[in-house]
């Protein structure tokens, strides 16, 4: 059995979730902390060069920034590491190894940047580093690109060689065959580093696994205090002390691990922490990007479902690489589901052409009832994605799927009461809406895709297909701002202040180009009363 090292990468991987800025006493609490335990590497932060020292943050310029932070500390017999992100930071802000306490650099790197990446590797290697090469999203090599990279590490000699499972994709199985063929064609004096991320919740056990692969060669393995991490978290490192404790007979202390979590770690946990979530194992079901589904997530149009439908017309090529304007395209081209209205608009336009009509949201306060219900009386009322439960209404217009999703049972249970008009990315559970309406001839195909599907703007054009005479508008109060985004934003009406004033801004004017005639009886925030 060869030797088991420890990593400590909180302070690095952690800032993924606070920007780096855990502040100058937590820092060194976190690093003392560590470096009491006995582990043997401290990840203290990345090095980019593009940042501005901040003696509160993990995220520092230069090697010089790292030692006024971490030089003056008791590191023990642990060893100070520093991360930089392959093109980020270049050789003539890092010093050689003598002049500074930074013991170790990580290199972490794309697969199609191997090549220049542990050309830089062998550089820093030159300066006296110990070097360890981050193979990010390790489950996009296939065996012959893997062999590649061992090929130029058995050449450039780093420390050590580590799988990073970036997006949490890797089961034992896949995770026990990379292995093998890194154990069997890697130097031997070379080591081998795993670095698992929580997504399928299989960090702890996938890390258990590696320790018990059979190899005389050193390994090293990574875990973070409390799981703090990128997207869903990584192995708690609480945890691979205890086995590490107890199976292979380390003496690290886990007391120090668990003062941590309880001083500085709790404290530090933002109002959306990491871990386990329903986004980042839908993005890991699929093996893609996890923006891809925040993206698809954050348009409040679709259901998970849908969400995982538009995931798997995702090629394997892009699955990896984050292309916005690519799940933009498919995600129209997902709610499309292009359909011949002809005869429903017909019919549409008898019942409709030439009435005023009470477009109805579902955000006015109570004291405006007796005005809506005056004006309601007079008017077809047709409700937004809602059906109201104290206003006769006559329709139900329907562009959101999440939203039918929520309402499916109560559009069941007053079925006949009033008619669902449909927009045809909205699929009936059972059946038939009472009409559809093609979804494209209401998206504004110019506008940013965020914007782009605005429930109100599709009734709007909607009416004017129809040929509406006059639209009257309450409970339609626009978008509300708050400060940061917290449990808040569950609502699909509140956004950050920027976002809600884009939003706002947008519906102002793409409403002024809608000729039809309107008027608010409620108030909205994108007009000014």
């Amino acid at each position: 059995m060869g030797e088991i090292k420890l990593l400590d990468c909180t302070l690095r991987d952690g800032g993924y979730i606070n920007n780096w800025d855990f502040g100058h006493n937590h820092i060194v609490s976190l690093f003392e902390r560590s470096a009491a335990a006995g582990t043997d590497f401290i990840e203290v932060g990345f090095l980019d060069e593009r940042v501005k020292f901040d003696i509160n943050r993990t995220i520092m310029p230069d090697i010089e920034s790292a030692d006024k932070i971490f030089g003056g500390l008791d590191k023990k017999q642990s060893e100070i590491v520093c991360m930089i992100d392959y093109g980020t930071c270049s050789l003539e802000n890092i010093r050689p190894a003598s002049e500074t306490a930074v013991d170790c650099i990580r290199v972490i790197f794309k697969k199609h940047l191997r090549e220049p990446a542990m050309a830089f590797c062998a550089q820093l290697k030159e300066l006296g580093y110990r070097v360890f090469a981050q193979l990010v999203s390790v489950t996009s090599y296939n065996d012959d690109e893997m062999r590649d990279l061992i090929r130029i590490a058995n050449s450039v000699k780093p420390y050590a060689v580590s799988m990073v499972d970036t997006y949490g994709l890797l089961h034992q199985n896949s995770l026990k065959r990379r292995f093998e063929l890194m154990n069997a064609e890697l130097s031997p004096d070379i080591a081998i580093g795993y670095h698992a991320h929580n997504n399928f919740q299989m960090a702890y056990a996938n890390c258990i696994a590696f320790l018990a692969e059979n190899t005389d060669r050193t390994v090293l393995v990574d875990g973070t205090i409390y799981g703090m991490g990128k997207s869903a978290g990584n192995a708690p490192i609480e945890l691979l002390v205890m086995h590490l404790n107890r199976v292979y007979g380390k003496k690290y202390n886990i007391d120090q691990f668990l003062e941590a979590i309880d001083s500085d770690i709790v404290l530090l946990c933002p109002p959306q922490p990491w871990g386990y979530s329903l986004k980042f194992f839908i993005a890991a079901l699929n093996d893609c990007h996890p923006n891809y589904v925040a993206e698809l997530v954050g348009k409040r149009t679709l259901s998970i479902k849908s969400v995982d439908e538009i995931l798997k017309r995702i090629p394997n090529e892009k699955k990896l690489l984050y292309d916005k304007e690519y799940i933009d395209r498919l995600y129209l081209e997902y709610q499309a589901n292009d359909i011949d209205d002809t005869a429903d608009i017909k019919q549409l336009s008898a019942l409709l052409g030439g009435r005023e009509i009470l477009a109805l949201g579902p955000c006015s306060p109570d004291e405006n009832r007796d005005i809506i219900a005056k004006k309601a009386e007079e008017s077809i009322v047709i409700a937004i994605n809602f059906a109201p439960r104290d206003i006769k209404t006559d329709y139900v217009f329907l562009c959101n799927s999440k939203r039918y999703i929520q309402l499916a049972a109560e559009l069941s249970q007053n079925k006949g009461s009033y008619k669902v008009i449909a927009a045809s990315n909205v699929t009936k559970t059972n059946g038939n809406f009472d009409f559809n309406v093609n979804y494209r001839a209401l998206y504004d195909e110019n506008a940013d895709p965020e914007y782009a599907d605005n429930a109100f703007l599709m009734l709007m054009r909607f009416l004017k297909r129809v040929g509406a005479k006059k639209v009257y508008v309450a409970g339609v109060d626009g978008y509300k701002g708050v400060d940061i985004p917290t449990e808040e934003l569950k609502t699909e009406y509140r956004y950050s202040y920027e976002r809600a004033a884009e939003l706002n801004g947008y519906i102002k004017n793409t409403l002024d180009g809608i000729p039809l005639e309107r008027e608010f009886i409620t108030k909205a925030k994108f007009y000014d009363f």
